[in-house]
């Protein structure tokens, strides 16, 4: 029973040593700086709404072309699955009637 308390001790111990580093340096060193890495800095073209320029995606922001792009495949496979399988639901439709 005391090894396995002492065991349990030796653990905890280890365990306290890895998880919280020794020095204020080597604390600094796990804080990320992201220093001039802002918005501010602007490469390329600058982006417009899908709106404003519709036939040119390539001027689209990245948050406009990923919402259109899947609005897009989206409609495609609805569409693909209501036109393999169009005739399905009016079939059931029919049998409620005739029943009743």
């Amino acid at each position: 029973m005391a090894s396995l308390a002492a065991a349990a001790v030796c653990r905890a111990a280890s365990l306290s040593r890895i998880s919280s580093p020794r020095t204020p340096i080597q604390a600094a060193s796990l804080i990320h700086k992201r220093g001039l890495a802002g918005a501010a800095d602007h490469h390329g073209t600058p982006k417009v709404n899908c709106w404003q320029d519709p036939l040119n995606p390539s001027k689209w922001k990245e948050e406009h072309f990923v919402i259109v792009s899947l609005s897009g495949w989206g409609l495609l496979f609805f569409g693909g699955y209501k036109f393999f399988t169009g005739g399905k639901g009016k079939k059931e439709e029919k049998l409620v009637e005739a029943t009743q």
